[in-house]
Order: C-alpha cells, then structure tokens, then sequence
C-alpha cells in the first residue's frame, strides 16, 4: 500500500471490561469470561460485559433522555467510540467519516418490542427508528457531533473489518483523511441464543474451557456468544501516535453451496489472505489473528486455507474467541485490538489448550482473519511500521 494508513487509537468494551489499563494483563492469563446463563428456555453459556463497565453503559444511557430508547448495541459503539477518538486527539466537529457496523443490530429492542406487538397488537412510535441497522454509526456521529460521511452495514461476523476497508477505500481516494471504523454487537438474547442452538454449533459441555477454538481435534462445535465493541482511527499518512500500519488488505467471498457454510478448506480465506499478503514474503507474517469461532467445520476449514497459503512456514496462530466468545459483527476489531497489543508489548498471546506456544523473537507484522455466513473474508495485514509497507 503505497499511502501509509495508520492507525493512531483502538478502543473497545468487551467481556474484558471498558479500560485499555490492564487488557493486556487480562489477555495473558488464562481465565475466560464464560458463565452459564438462562436465556428463556435455553441455558447457556455466554460471555457478558463485567458488572462495573455495564454501570458505565447506565451513566451513559441516563445522560440523555433521547438515549434511553436506544439498543445496547448503539450505545456500546458510542461508549467506544468516545474513547477512540478521545485518545486519537480528534475533537468535536472534526471532519471524519464513520463505519460503524453490526451483524445483528439492535437485536435486544427488535425482540422486546415484537414481543409487545404479539401481546398487544400494538407497536410503540419509536418501534421503527431505533430498530435500523443505520443506528450505530449515525448515533456516534450525532454524539461525537462529526463533520463527515457516515455508513452502516452489515455482513454478519466479518462486519467490523469491512468497515476497515470501506475506511481504506475513501482514504486512498482522498474523500477523506481520518475515518472511524468497527463494529458492535449485543446479540445476548433469547432469540438469538436459541437461533445459534438450532445450527448446532453452540458450546453445551461444561469444561474448564467451553469454547475450544482452535482446538482441531474435538469432536462438536463450541462456539459461545459474547458481547461488545471495537473501534479505531485510520488516518493517512505516518504518525508519531500510530499503533500500527495497515500494510495489506483482502477480501474475498465464494459459491454458496449452503446458508452458513464455506468450503472444506475456505476457498475465500485462501484468496483473501492471499490479497493481504500480495506484497510481502509471506515468511515475514509472524502470527496470524484466526477468526476461528470455536465450531468445528469453521475452525478446521481456515486451518486448511492457512495451511494452503502459507505452506511449511505456518506464523504463530491465536484467537481470543476462547476468551471472550464470539461478538459477531463486532468480532474483527477485537481481533485487531489484540493484534496490535501482541505488536506492542513484542509477545505473542497463546492459547492454554493448544500447543503452539512458542514465542517468536520479534513480533512485526499480524495478519487478522474473519468472516460472516456464507465466506463473506476478510483479511487485514498490520505492521508495527510504515517503512514495510
């Protein structure tokens, strides 16, 4: 990529809290997030904000009467929206676009309001306006009051990351200098809970570790929902405040051959890493960010498009979904949040039930990986400088 894209703030509210003080030392232990919940009828685990960063949500949904009515989704992406661009010194009235994106949306009002209407007959007058998936980023626009195009999308699990590329298509253009991208989700709800029991991919074994990404060897999928939102500052050019460089994108989807499904060995992981990579010795990539839900088939099949790439010279492989559940549309950034943390601190997170877990001496260049129902990919390649891009 020729015009360096830098990335000069990252900031999320996961299952890990709502500070970035400490996200490193709670991604290096070995605890998950994991509870086991009642959903309705169905039981399950799931992975939810702590106690102390849902306090911090109420402050900021009593803060404004006009946001007591929206989705928790809409106020995650403000919440960390407001951190980014606080930390990227970006002020009030500034001139950058927004892509803020969800699988799902405001999943949690839709179900409560249709919920009412089945009761009732009845539907209440803000039913509509705060059900839209547009919600988010128009939300963080009126909040951050931002001067500059804002867009909404949704393409399931690789949501946020094509919000990264909408970001680096209108920087390279020149529509734009700085750019807000991610995504959020809040999809712990009943109905939701019970749709991904239906596919059979949903954890249901108690073990030390419920949600097994990564582990290529189990037997049943064990994908576990969590909760959250992540979002960073593009900005062109070299910057003294860059946590990183994005050096190569890719993208990618393939033939439907089933509503959820992608090829045995992810025919679009394949080429969308092969896009990201396409300037580069692939020996240079020193671990890859899986998107690895922690489901059988899913995990197995990017392995295999990995393995395809990248030959005998496999980089370090991780995934925080064993950690902090799958979040969906918002699930690219987290991975790209823990990318840059590897970066930073030059050590590579493991994963406690897998066996690789060594370290590599320099930590430069991460590949990230996702992607939505149907081999929707995405792959972004990071670089700790704009010199090797």
């Amino acid at each position: 990529m020729q015009l360096p894209i830098a990335i000069t703030s990252i900031a999320s509210i996961s299952p890990l809290g709502h500070s970035s003080e400490g996200l490193w030392k709670k991604y290096s232990d070995n605890s998950h997030c994991f509870e086991m919940y009642d959903f309705g009828k169905n039981q399950a685990f799931a992975a939810f904000l702590p106690e102390n960063t849902k306090v911090e949500i109420q402050y900021l949904r009593d803060s404004d009467h006009k946001y007591k009515f929206l989705d928790k989704s809409v106020l995650y992406g403000i919440y960390a929206s407001r951190m980014a661009v606080k930390n990227a010194g970006w002020k009030s009235g500034d001139n950058f676009g927004i892509n803020i994106g969800s699988s799902r949306g405001a999943t949690d009002l839709f179900e409560k309001h249709h919920s009412d209407f089945l009761k009732t007959g009845k539907v209440n007058t803000l039913a509509s306006p705060v059900t839209t998936l547009g919600n988010i980023s128009s939300w963080v626009s009126h909040d951050l009051q931002s001067d500059g195009p804002e867009i909404s999308h949704s393409i399931t699990c690789s949501t946020a990351l094509h919000a990264m590329l909408n970001g680096v298509a209108w920087l390279k253009a020149g529509m734009a200098e700085k750019f807000l991208v991610g995504g959020s989700e809040a999809p712990l709800t009943d109905f939701t809970i019970a749709q991904m029991k239906a596919l059979k991919i949903y954890a249901f074994q108690e073990q030390e570790y419920p949600c097994q990404a990564l582990n290529m060897n189990k037997e049943k999928s064990t994908m576990i929902l969590g909760e959250g939102a992540s979002v960073c500052c593009l900005e062109t050019g070299e910057r003294d405040n860059a946590l990183g460089y994005i050096a190569g994108i890719g993208y990618a989807t393939e033939v439907l051959e089933h509503n959820i499904s992608i090829s045995t060995d992810a025919i679009c992981f394949q080429k969308s890493m092969a896009m990201a990579l396409k300037d580069i010795d692939i020996s240079e990539v020193d671990a890859i960010v899986m998107h690895a839900p922690g489901t059988r088939v899913g995990d197995l099949s990017e392995m295999k498009a990995i393995e395809k790439v990248f030959g005998d010279k496999l980089p370090l492989l991780t995934s925080n979904k064993w950690k902090i559940g799958h979040t969906f549309g918002a699930s690219g950034m987290l991975s790209v949040e823990l990318a840059l943390l590897m970066m930073r601190e030059q050590s590579y997170v493991g994963i406690p039930f897998t066996d690789r877990i060594s370290q590599k001496a320099k930590i430069r260049k991460v590949l990230v990986n996702a992607v939505g129902f149907g081999g929707n990919a995405v792959s972004i390649l990071l670089s700790i400088s704009a010199k090797a891009n």
